[in-house]
């Protein structure tokens, strides 16, 4: 995957309702894509946790850029479906998302996504999901909306 591709994908991920819960990106790369979180007030629920929805768009999202580092730009991504586990409260400063492709089909893309909670250096693992995802031609979207 060339730089620019890299510099392209890093940019375009930071739009819209992901740019506006602040989630950001710290590494890309074929079939990898890695964000983090610096957790603010909004973030949380009543009981001071990262509210859950706030992992899902973040890990969602991230996935699918994962998927994107695997096509071209005439193709974009759409979220099929996807399960989370969430294994422990996410209570730290920063949370990290790590999202890898483990079958990398033409169409069809599966993800694995793992959610670390971030404290003092320490890395907790508060949820792990697995997301299908199709490769669409960017022509036929256009087409059908």
């Amino acid at each position: 995957m060339s730089s620019d591709r890299i510099e392209f994908l890093k940019k375009d991920f930071v739009q819209g309702f992901i740019a506006f819960c602040g989630v950001e990106v710290l590494r890309a790369d074929y079939g990898l894509f890695e964000t983090c979180l610096k957790v603010r007030k909004e973030h949380r629920q009543q009981d001071g946790f990262v509210h859950a929805g706030v992992i899902a768009a973040m890990t969602d999202h991230t996935s699918g850029y994962a998927s994107f580092t695997t096509v071209s730009d005439q193709f974009r991504i759409l979220t099929v479906e996807f399960k989370i586990n969430y294994l422990k409260p996410a209570t730290g400063p920063v949370i990290i998302c790590r999202s890898k492709v483990i079958n990398n089909g033409k169409k069809i893309k599966v993800v694995e996504a793992e959610v670390f909670s971030v404290s003092d250096g320490l890395e907790k693992l508060v949820s792990k999901g697995m997301f299908t995802q199709a490769a669409v031609a960017k022509k036929d979207l256009l087409k059908a909306s």
